[in-house]
């Protein structure tokens, strides 16, 4: 007797909730599974977990081996590379059985001198660290609780103190608390209710932190005077615009504290001097509608300047993909152009230290850096950093002092695990310090990444990039395809332990580079928002098309997998070309956006506008929305598989939303192509927290994977 003769799919009641909006009448059968106080409404999502857990009973066996693969990969007792601060080196520590990370520092040693001093100890897994202190341990924080995550970890510029944060339900709300480090012992301030940051001045006096409105934006930075009752903290900046987020942090220099302020098409920054926590901070440059831009402090020929990105119009032209300039900062606005404009390359930061300044970009759709000297005069000559691959991610590291010799990089890719280096600017030497281990043989040389390209319905070539391992038979081949579009957030090439789970058994991995995202510069993401966003769609179809007539996949032998935003897109996609993919995997999948969008009150809607436009407002916005909205163009035709998974505490993207969707495929959708939901009740938008929880749920959705391709027995 089959599963499905035994265990009777759940099907959520309707009540018709109509929604009007531009002489628009929508009518909304599942509306009522938002409340979650509603205990119908729990019972469903019990009933619907139940159902899943049912499915895929038969997948427990797989589910385990996975998991067994991913640990027996994985070195449970490790260290990070210290990372110099003060006198100290600063590392964490993972321990074989512990769900959390433990942060500890131990002493530098005080007979090195030049190079040697920046030279991290060589900690070894089981040897005694002398001088070790142990700073927090956050699988003590978590003990009784379903769910842990550390917001806040921020020193004292002296090293005495430690601001630190806790979020024990998933919300994103956090409770700060304060270490003083010598005794070890708790001081008595303790702040609820905030945003995950915490930021010192200079004297280790005040502390200065964020909190949220009700719809989890942060809108106010508070400043604390360590020892006095949180009722006296003094409001030190509030944004009443809902489009604009805050945010606060020091200069490497320790010189200034910033406020940034951020929509998500417009910034302004403010200032002050770190040494003078109780004065009033400057703006740097007044907002602009449409103009973003950042400030860092830097040193330049015994001068105090600003270095400013910006994509203000330059000799009467936008510059959207940045340009750099520099700034006295007594007068941020007379700026001088130090890198103009180029269409090809997109600027993204700009880090300074005492003597040299390091700039992160991206071209041919890969990030870059290079490292800039500073001389007496001023500017030296740019280096580029080059690598003998492919496909890669590099980017700098965990530097947090401004006079240094060495500069922390991190290098990876599909094949590569994650390395770590120390570059020497004044040399051009790189050390390798630690790459990430892999147990059990791994070797790069057994797998290969490369990149291909797909040509969109418009004629724009979307970059796709693969991994699989070698030597895999002829013809088409299982096949898992990631997409994301949204928000100018790059896919960029990484290694995953657990991805060789599925490399080992044949899958090809790949990622489709779709517009929305930010891979080939800002253009890419503006064809992909707001009246463009049915490019990241299409795109994705595009490349899905390729894989096939390439002869890579088949229609057959495809799954398509995306999270969040990336939830919209794959949710999208099954509307639009269902026949073209055995299975869709959603994490915590943004399919209702137009119900959402059309809501002010519900967290981060407002800022959203400037990514999907105002529904509200404006009747064009609404009915493009609503001609791509998953939920609101489900049809009766074939769908693939689907494998939906969500938070009962996600603030981001809300539950109801793919419950709704579930609901509404399961009576509407033809064929026999199961549908699964399944609802973490006790966690966030980042899902379960602790690694082995997500290990489990990595061997869950990666069982649920092979199993629909055929290959759970494989």
């Amino acid at each position: 007797m089959s599963v499905e003769s035994v265990v009777a799919a759940p099907i959520a009641k309707t009540v018709p909730t109509e929604r009007v909006h531009h002489g628009d009448v929508f009518v909304d059968e599942y509306e009522w599974l938002r409340d979650k106080e509603n205990p119908e409404v729990i019972a469903y999502l019990e009933a619907e977990n139940a159902y899943t857990e049912a499915r895929t009973a038969h997948l427990g066996g797989l589910r385990d081996t996975i998991f067994d693969e991913i640990k027996s990969r994985t070195q449970e007792t490790d260290l990070s590379v210290p990372t110099r601060m003060g006198e100290y080196w600063y590392y964490s520590r993972s321990f074989e059985g512990k769900q959390y990370g433990v942060h500890c520092r131990c002493p530098i040693d005080a007979n090195a001198d030049g190079i040697d001093a920046w030279t991290p100890p060589q900690l070894e897994v089981g040897t005694e660290v002398e001088g070790e202190q142990i700073l927090l341990d956050s699988n003590v924080l978590a003990e009784g609780h379903n769910f842990f995550a550390l917001g806040a970890f921020s020193l004292s510029h002296d090293g005495t103190l430690l601001a630190y944060s806790v979020d024990t339900v998933g919300d994103e709300r956090y409770t700060l608390r304060f270490k003083d480090l010598g005794t070890g012992e708790l001081l008595g301030d303790e702040i609820v209710g905030t945003a995950p940051g915490a930021t010192w001045s200079l004297d280790g006096t005040h502390v200065f932190y964020q909190t949220v409105d009700e719809s989890w934006r942060p809108d106010t930075v508070w400043r604390h005077r360590l020892g006095t009752a949180t009722e006296a903290d003094a409001k030190v900046f509030h944004e009443p615009d809902e489009r604009y987020w805050v945010s606060i942090g020091a200069t490497r220099s320790e010189k200034f504290l910033m406020i940034w302020v951020g929509s998500k098409i417009t910034t302004e920054g403010w200032v002050l001097e770190s040494d003078n926590p109780e004065g009033e901070f400057r703006v740097i440059l007044e907002r602009r509608e449409g103009v973003e831009y950042s400030a860092e402090h830097a040193v330049i020929a015994g001068e105090d300047r600003f270095l400013i990105l910006h994509n203000d119009v330059v000799d009467g032209v936008k510059a959207q993909n940045f340009v750099l300039a520099d700034a006295p900062v007594a007068d941020p606005s007379n700026m001088t152009l130090l890198i103009g404009h180029r269409d090809d390359v997109r600027l993204e930061d700009i880090d300074p230290f005492s003597d040299h300044l390091v700039l992160s970009y991206r071209r041919e759709a890969l990030t870059r850096v290079a490292i800039w000297p500073l001389t007496e005069t001023g500017y030296g000559e740019r280096r580029e950093l080059e690598f003998d691959l492919e496909l890669f991610s590099v980017g700098s590291g965990s530097n947090p002092e401004w006079k240094q010799p060495t500069l922390r990089i991190g290098l990876t890719s599909f094949i590569t695990p994650t390395q770590v280096f120390d570059y020497v600017p004044a040399t051009g030497v790189l050390l390798l310090r630690k790459e990430q281990p892999v147990l059990g043989g791994y070797d790069a040389n057994d797998y290969e990444q490369h990149r291909d390209w797909a040509l969109a319905e418009d004629g724009t070539r979307i970059p796709i990039s693969l991994v699989r391992k070698k030597g895999l038979p002829e013809g088409p081949k299982p096949l898992l395809l990631y997409g994301y579009g949204s928000y100018e957030a790059s896919m960029d090439p990484s290694f995953s332990v657990s991805r060789l789970s599925l490399l080992d058994r044949g899958m090809v991995f790949a990622v489709a580079h779709v517009r929305g995202g930010g891979e080939m510069g800002r253009l890419w993401y503006e064809n992909g928002k707001t009246l463009t966003k049915k490019n990241t769609f299409t795109d994705f179809v595009s490349c899905a098309r390729h894989l096939i007539d390439s002869g890579v996949t088949g229609a057959d032998r495809m799954i398509a997998d995306g999270g969040s935003a990336g939830g919209l897109l794959v949710g999208a996609v099954a509307n639009l070309a269902p026949e073209l993919f055995a299975g869709i995997l959603a994490n915590v999948p943004f399919v209702d956006p137009l119900t959402s969008i059309l809501d002010p009150s519900l967290p981060l809607t407002v800022i959203e506008w400037d990514e999907w436009g105002n529904p509200l407002a404006d009747k064009d916005v609404y009915d493009y929305m609503k001609s791509y909205a998953p939920y609101e163009n489900v049809e009766a035709k074939d769908y693939p598989a689907i494998l939906a998974i969500t938070s009962l505490n996600d603030t981001r993207v809300l539950y109801v939303e793919p419950a709704k969707w579930i609901a509404k495929l399961r009576v509407t959708k033809t064929g026999d192509s199961p549908l699964l939901l399944k609802t973490e009740m006790s966690a966030g938008h980042g899902g379960v927290s602790g690694r082995y929880e997500k290990w489990k749920e990595v061997g869950f959705e990666y069982a649920w994977v092979l199993d629909t391709l055929g290959l759970s027995g494989e």
